[in-house]
């Protein structure tokens, strides 16, 4: 006979207030109103959320008190009246452990950002937002602790996450502020190296965990977290540098020669853990004597922004505030970056405001919507390197940028800043077939919000901090690239002179006999050198991918390798503009670089290696004391041809002149390898002509041919001009008189 009694029926699941469910959830955007501290229609309380204990407790100067529990997902309660602004929660977790500490939710440790910050960050106006973005170390409510704020208007639901909390979400709920997008937390207890991340929660089931945009450090790569740090505590003992720098009359009339290095690959060293990094200060120890010695004046980095991956070599960044935890801490770095300046060289940071990568812990589609780059692939992502381009036209994303570059200025004391990738900035058609952009409001292919942003960075870091030098490299026509914004240009100190990189090394390559015929690409460099304020990059691009060493893609035998490579620098340092060189070039590495292996520094043990080293540092100390090398850089009245037309003998000379009349030097080349014996030249007074540097030296490695140390002129007109002197040009070789 079948069973016809009922079945007992499910306890009826209690219903709880909307504010519970959503905190239980992970979805509540306003835990100050409902955590901490609170009223209800029932009288005031304390309620927490604590999803892994077992038991918590109030602890106040009153005594300790048991709170209920009043949610089986961890929300306990304890009324009362007169309760505090600041107090304890003593947390007995289910596993056993405790831990005490007081409540981020109490009133005293609420955070709030002025109205005029979130106005000005809102109006993308605000150029120092790293003073309360990301994560500080403050003392609020009179405990020690971790301020957070970040930007993500589309999230749900903002949680900071960490070691200190299982990295659960549900446990630490950021508050928004109003409609500006930022979501904000104290955290008492936290302190400096605590890593920690962002759990986000977006539209459509949407969770991710992001780094701090805004953090000052992070884990060592593969690991991705960001790290608590003061980057305000260094005790900086570059004063007189900095006054200096801020007091010069005209830093573009200064010698500017740089060193480029890539930090990873410049010298490595193989300890009992195998081989590794230099430290930054180690570099300090090592690399900033090695700088000086050769005379530069600064060091460019290639970025030392933190990067996920080692291959990119740092173009492709995530850490607009964070140098790289590679090779040490901020202040590491910072101490790198003080003892350069002791020792009078400038630091220059390649900076990558271009495009940055997809890693799902980056700022590519933060909080659930396309917030930093455009949405449209169109505009908002480059093809060709994987990467996507920041929205120049968001405010937010503007003043997240611009802030960058005043914090490295700023906070680092950095004297310089290259802008990589100017020209993917600057057209909307960059890299694109047709069909595969989208123009711009008035039908061009300019990007109006990339040039309004660069225009504006130019403006900000000059007027803050005078004597800054920026750099772009800018590798198409574009006009008045180095000139000020208030005459319609872009505003850099400087630009990259791509066309003479390219049009030089397509010579230089060249076997010598073949020269003659292709004479204009060594000359026509002149016709537009003055157009912009350029500086002569021989960068790491050009020693890469197949294209050979700077040592490898001379022609000839060995000794004409050298000699070329000799004749190459001397033109170079002589030629207007201001000078780049990659690391490995100044000794003649034969191997392309390799970003994963030390430079071959083995071979500055042989004497050509060597010579062409001592080469590059008279070089340097030439253009550093001769002011008629680069005094007159951006200017024609500082340059001269005396003979550009020699195309048979492949012989150029030239005048470099200084303000002062009577300060000249005589620039003579010779790009072949036979000697120009009785070569007559007319120069532009009588006089005793000191040879002050010969590339063909025995003490450069050359054959010593040469001018016995000078030569006095004669009264023999000679190419327009009213004297001459007779010199014998060494074969692929240079010489430099001054008059006496």
């Amino acid at each position: 006979m079948a069973d016809k009694t009922k079945p007992t029926p499910k306890p009826k699941e209690p219903e709880y207030p909307e504010d519970i469910v959503r905190l239980v959830e992970a979805r509540h955007y306003n835990p100050y109103g409902f955590l901490g501290r609170v009223e209800d229609e029932k009288g005031p309380l304390i309620r927490t959320l604590h999803p892994h204990a077992g038991k918590v407790s109030v602890v106040t100067d009153s005594g300790r008190q048991e709170m209920d529990l009043v949610h089986p997902h961890g929300i306990y309660e304890l009324r009362g009246e007169n309760l505090p602004d600041a107090y304890e929660l003593d947390v007995e977790e289910r596993d056993g452990t405790s831990h005490r500490g007081f409540d981020p939710y109490a009133p005293a440790f609420h955070v709030n950002i002025p109205d005029t910050d979130l106005y000005l960050f809102g109006e993308g106006t605000h150029y120092r937002t790293y003073d309360y973005m990301g994560a500080h170390v403050i003392e609020q409510g009179g405990v020690s602790g971790v301020r957070f704020a970040v930007w993500a208007p589309n999230a749900e639901r903002v949680s900071v996450i960490g070691d200190f909390n299982r990295w659960d979400g549900r446990v630490y709920p950021m508050q928004t502020l109003g409609s500006s997008g930022i979501w904000v937390l104290f955290l008492p207890g936290l302190k400096l190296g605590d890593l920690y991340k962002f759990e986000i929660r977006g539209q459509g089931g949407y969770l991710s965990h992001k780094a701090d945009p805004y953090a000052f450090a992070g884990e060592l790569r593969p690991r991705t977290a960001s790290r608590v740090w003061d980057v305000h505590a260094y005790d900086w003992n570059d004063e007189h540098w900095m006054k200096q720098r801020h007091d010069q009359e005209d830093p573009l009339n200064q010698p500017v020669s740089v060193y480029e290095c890539h930090l990873g690959s410049w010298k490595r060293v193989i300890d009992e853990d195998g081989e590794r990094f230099l430290t930054y200060r180690e570099l300090a120890d090592d690399l900033i004597p090695y700088v000086k010695g050769l005379g530069f004046t600064h060091i460019e980095l290639m970025p030392i922004t933190e990067h996920p991956f080692d291959g990119s070599w740092g173009y492709q960044t995530l850490g607009y505030y964070a140098v790289t935890s590679r090779f040490g801490s901020p202040d590491d770095f910072k101490f790198f970056v003080d003892r350069c300046h002791q020792e009078g060289i400038g630091v220059i940071l390649d900076w990558v405001p271009a495009h940055f990568p997809k890693d799902p812990h980056g700022l590519a589609y933060f909080d659930g919507s396309h917030l930093y780059e455009h949405a449209d692939p169109r505009k908002g992502e480059h093809m060709d390197w994987g990467t996507l381009i920041f929205n120049y036209d968001r405010n937010e994303v503007r003043t997240f940028l611009l802030s960058s570059a005043m914090f490295w200025a700023d906070v680092y004391h950095l004297d310089g800043i290259r802008v990589d990738a100017v020209a993917s900035m600057l057209y909307l058609d960059y890299s694109r077939k047709a069909g595969e952009w989208v123009p711009n409001e008035f039908g061009g292919r300019e990007n109006l919000g990339a040039v309004s942003f660069l225009k504006k960075f130019n403006e900000i870091v000059h007027a803050e901090y005078p004597g800054f030098l920026t750099f772009a490299e800018e590798s198409t026509a574009w006009p008045m690239v180095s000139r000020p914004v208030y005459l319609g240009g872009l505003g850099f100190g400087l630009k990259w002179n791509m066309g003479w990189m390219n049009d030089t090394l397509e010579y230089i390559e060249k076997e010598a006999i073949h020269r003659k015929y292709h004479h204009g690409e060594i000359t026509f460099s002149l016709i537009y050198a003055f157009n912009e304020n350029f500086i002569l990059p021989l960068s790491h691009d050009e020693v890469v991918h197949g294209k050979k060493s700077m040592l490898d893609k001379m022609p000839g035998d060995v000794w004409q390798r050298f000699a070329n490579l000799r004749l190459l620098y001397t033109y170079m340092w002589t030629h207007p503009g201001k000078k780049l060189l990659f690391m490995g070039g100044e000794f003649g590495q034969w191997n392309e670089w390799n970003a994963g292996e030390s430079l071959q520094w083995e071979l500055t043990r042989y004497e050509p290696h060597s010579k062409l080293r001592d080469l590059l540092r008279d070089l340097n100390r030439l253009f550093l004391h001769h002011s008629a090398l680069h005094e007159y850089d951006f200017d024609g009245s500082g340059f001269e041809w005396i003979d550009l037309h020699d195309s048979q003998q492949s012989v150029l000379s030239y005048i470099r002149k200084g303000k002062n009349p009577d300060d000249f030097m005589i620039v003579v080349l010779n790009f072949t390898p036979v000697p120009r014996e009785k070569y007559r030249l007319g120069v532009p007074k009588a006089g005793y002509y000191q040879e002050v540097l010969n590339s063909d030296s025995e003490v450069y490695g050359g054959s010593n041919m040469g001018n016995g140390g000078g030569v006095q002129s004669e009264a023999q007109p000679w190419m327009g001009r009213n004297y001459s002197v007779t010199l014998t040009v060494p074969p692929l070789g240079a010489v430099v008189l001054k008059p006496e």
